[in-house]
């Protein structure tokens, strides 16, 4: 009877463990979000082009998502994105109440890096991007910089956040495939820091930055010509900077362009936003449909249009195809980009 009591307990302890999540995703989407205020984390500094739009989005988003929630953005910068994209993964609330704008190096640098990485980048529920294009490298026209070939002649500084970004990744990868001659000044905080460094002459050069932030950020500059755009990331090179030549053009070995070509992933991806795992089902549908909706929404564009950021959306579907492809990237491929930022095979 004792057998008998207890192997019901254990069965009756089974079946709640397997109709808690269930009976969570019953209560709707609409009812859960009514009344309630949503965070959008974003992964960098205040001002910064990461920052303008995740703000763009969190205003526009709640009045899709059903019981149309108020969102409140928090940034979160540190450690080139890994530090949000942790606190995403194991301290951020799984009930659909917490979303985050970030950095799409964070994967990249767990497939290729994996220094302080706490999170899976396929564990992810990826709501979509508002935006994805080149990487720009430019600098500040008084140090004399005024093309690529110039980072060849001379040591040129340049400055850079976290293992995770983009500003410490490309000029390691020019330095390493290409042969430029950049000093990387490490231990800013945030890119906000490296604006003011390139102003007063700390740094010469910014690398890893994206063309919509650019152009949204330092119309200024570039029409006061206070900034050369030397070279820039990418597939094709943007129509704005037909000037300024792609890193792969001055790859010297197929191998390097494939590893160029290796990090367009993230560049495919652009300006994501997610929610962690385990989110219930429904409510991760009704954020994605949202955030496709926005994408539509004429005030939304009208928005972005005056804040010069450009809008080229992909839903969840295409963004999380472009990760699982990532994932299954050749050993070989991976191990020569490892190389080419300077890191050791991971630890099997």
């Amino acid at each position: 009877m004792t057998r008998l009591l207890g192997g019901c307990l254990v069965a009756l302890a089974e079946a709640m463990g397997t109709l808690a999540p269930t009976g969570l995703q019953a209560q709707p989407a609409e009812q859960f979000y009514r009344a309630r205020t949503l965070t959008m984390v974003i992964s960098v500094g205040s001002g910064e082009g990461f920052d303008l739009n995740g703000r763009l989005l969190a205003r526009h988003l709640g009045k899709h998502i059903p019981g149309q929630p108020s969102i409140i953005a928090r940034n979160m910068p540190g450690a080139g994105h890994v530090l949000a994209a942790n606190y995403m993964f194991t301290e951020a609330s799984k009930d659909g109440s917490t979303i985050c704008a970030i950095s799409p190096s964070i994967i990249t640098h767990q497939l290729l890096d994996g220094r302080g990485v706490r999170y899976d980048v396929g564990r992810f529920q990826w709501l979509g991007t508002t935006d994805y294009g080149n990487q720009a490298v430019y600098a500040w026209a008084a140090s004399g910089v005024t093309t690529l070939d110039d980072t060849f002649k001379r040591e040129v500084v340049t400055g850079a956040t976290g293992a995770g970004a983009y500003n410490m990744l490309y000029p390691v990868l020019m330095n390493n495939l290409l042969g430029t001659r950049l000093k990387i000044i490490t231990g800013y905080k945030s890119t906000k820091e490296l604006e003011i460094a390139l102003q007063r002459g700390e740094i010469e050069l910014r690398a890893g930055h994206s063309v919509s932030s650019v152009k949204a950020l330092y119309g200024e500059w570039l029409r006061d010509k206070k900034i050369n755009v030397i070279a820039q990331a990418g597939p094709q090179r943007d129509s704005d900077f037909p000037h300024a030549p792609l890193l792969t053009e001055y790859a010297k070995t197929d191998e390097a362009r494939r590893i160029f070509e290796l990090f367009e992933v993230d560049l495919a991806i652009g300006r994501p936003f997610l929610t962690p795992p385990d989110v219930p089902s429904e409510r991760v549908e009704a954020l994605r449909r949202a955030f496709d909706q926005t994408m539509q929404d004429p005030a939304f564009l009208a928005d972005a249009q005056r804040a010069g950021l450009d809008i080229h959306p992909r839903n969840a579907a295409v963004v999380t195809e472009i990760i699982r492809k990532a994932a299954a990237m050749p050993r070989e491929l991976l191990t020569a980009a490892r190389r080419a930022k300077g890191e050791p095979e991971p630890a099997r």
